[in-house]
């Protein structure tokens, strides 16, 4: 399917095999305590569900028991299943409190109580518990709980942390200036290497572990979470959290270069890459030069936009179908608006009929893609007392356009950015990718996979070739490793572009089946680690 010794591109990586079982996270400390697992003999979802509890603990800020999550799941030749554990917003949210709260405003709110919805993750590792696991979360969350004690924080963690704890510490809302007293009380300035201890969140994750994940929607975290937003001025109830529960859905794909690829369904935007990769699919990518390539994959990518940010929403809302907005004969007609020139486009007429990824496979062949995130730095910003929980800002989603799809209402599910992505070929399961970065995770995914499968870059490769992330109208971003005389050229066809080294182009993993082995690969622009055996 590839080389494994071919790598075009500017790397610190090379592939990793392993026979029994591989895991691979954006922490090197979260991918060790999924390894732990499976040399317990845990399987795939096991291993998933150790690093998605200890995420949280060395990565607090891109993730934690406040978020959401979702996963695809490939276990004992069954069909893929979808698990969409993403929550709702409060009953009592609505377009006129917004808007009252904050008059004038064009978009929702990003931080403090408004844009808090209810926390998915928790409930979504109890659902994948119950159905696949092999251990207890008190065995599965131990690595977590140990972490909690103290670990060394990472290069990339310690700046992240001082520029939320200035960020908080320095806000007019109340809410967040509490946030900065409860996890950096002492105002401390944090560098790689400073041992990093949360005892909050080692209690928090022992009440998880002991109650199946149910003390955050029934039990005393509930009552917490209840009483803080009574008291602080929220609108998240106790009754909120214990209406929620997680949804099993079918994952929808796409065929591309003889494989097929799958996302979830709505609210997530995982669509959007299967839109863009639509759209690639019926223009001539074969045998293009440099600059056109990337030209129609830039245009592809905004026209799959343009849709997505029109009709994605809860699919209660959605004006149309997930089939409609993904037939090829609609992706041809969108392919025929691209020209040598860029444009901005608008939605179409379909036919009518701050995050982490991590991986896990194991000796039987099973493997999970799953991805959390708390969407913005800490999420809103607000920090349950005594828990280490810090609620996610989602709710920052939603649209204030009144009659939109995604527009904010009570108990309603907002556009969702994280999206975990798995690959088959007739049928068969080739195994799970992803790559976390709010509104690039589309994009990510769509240029890695073309070259994967269109260039027939190995996993490694195609995590480090060069990105762009398109940013609004005419706008991208382009890492500096793409050569002077390419933007020039982009330039010139109307394209704006800034060339950026420290922009927001992911961070991803992937592991694939190679004959009777596993293939991983990770993320170089981030301190992730894949490790098998």
């Amino acid at each position: 399917m590839f080389d494994p010794q071919y790598y075009p591109f500017a790397s610190r990586r090379n592939l990793v095999y392993a026979h029994r079982g591989m895991v691979a996270s954006s922490h090197p400390l979260a991918t060790q305590a999924g390894l732990q697992i499976l040399h317990e003999g845990g399987n795939a979802v096991d291993a998933a569900l150790a690093m998605a509890a200890a995420l949280p603990v060395v990565d607090p800020a891109n993730n934690g028991v406040g978020g959401d999550c979702f996963a695809i799941v490939s276990f004992r030749g069954e069909a893929l299943a979808g698990l969409n554990s993403s929550g709702f917003s409060p009953a009592l949210l609505t377009r006129e409190r917004v808007l009252a709260a904050c008059p004038g405003a064009k978009e929702m709110p990003k931080r403090g109580w408004l844009p808090v919805t209810v926390p998915g993750a928790p409930a979504g590792w109890a659902a994948l518990h119950e159905r696949y696991a092999t251990k207890s979360l008190q065995e599965l969350f131990a690595p977590a709980i140990e972490l909690c004690r103290g670990y060394a924080l990472s290069p990339d963690n310690a700046p992240i942390l001082n520029t939320c704890t200035d960020l908080f510490a320095h806000a007019q809302d109340p809410v967040l200036r509490r946030w900065a007293e409860g996890f950096n009380p002492e105002g401390h300035t944090f560098r790689a290497g400073d041992r990093f201890a949360w005892p909050d969140m080692g209690q928090t994750l022992r009440r998880l572990a002991e109650s199946h994940c149910r003390d955050l929607y029934e039990g005393e975290l509930a009552a917490r979470i209840d009483a803080y937003s009574r008291e602080s001025g929220g609108l998240l109830r106790g009754e909120d959290l214990a209406a929620y529960a997680p949804r099993w859905v079918a994952p929808v794909h796409t065929s591309f270069r003889g494989c097929e690829v799958w996302e979830l369904p709505p609210n997530g935007q995982g669509m959007t890459a299967l839109l863009a990769l639509n759209i690639l699919e019926a223009l001539p990518l074969a045998g293009a030069g440099e600059v056109d390539k990337l030209h129609m994959m830039m245009e592809a990518m905004k026209l799959a936009f343009a849709d997505a940010l029109h009709y994605i929403a809860d699919p209660a809302y959605m004006r149309v179908s997930p089939e409609d907005l993904l037939s090829k004969e609609y992706a041809r007609a969108r392919a025929a608006c691209i020209t040598d020139r860029a444009r901005v486009y608008a939605p179409g007429e379909p036919l009518r009929g701050d995050t982490v990824y991590f991986c896990a496979a194991d000796g039987e062949g099973n493997s999970i893609s799953m991805i959390q995130s708390l969407y913005e730095g800490f999420g809103s910003g607000v920090l349950v007392p005594g828990t280490g929980i810090c609620l996610q800002n989602r709710g920052a989603c939603f649209s204030l356009a009144e009659g939109h799809a995604n527009v904010v209402a009570p108990r309603k599910y907002p556009y969702h950015t994280i999206i975990p992505g798995f690959l088959t070929r007739d049928g068969k399961p080739l195994g799970p990718f992803g790559i976390m970065g709010g509104y690039m995770q589309p994009q990510a995914h769509m240029q890695v996979l073309v070259h994967l499968l269109d260039e027939g870059h190995n996993p490694q490769a195609a995590l480090d070739a060069p990105r762009f992330c398109w940013t609004d109208g005419l706008r991208f971003d382009m890492e500096p490793s793409f050569p002077h005389a390419v933007v020039d050229a982009l330039r010139r066809r109307g394209h704006e572009i800034r060339v950026l080294s420290g922009g927001q182009y992911g961070r991803g993993q992937m592991i694939l089946r190679a004959g009777e082995s596993w293939a991983g690969a990770t993320e170089p622009r981030a301190d992730g680690s894949v490790i098998g055996f």
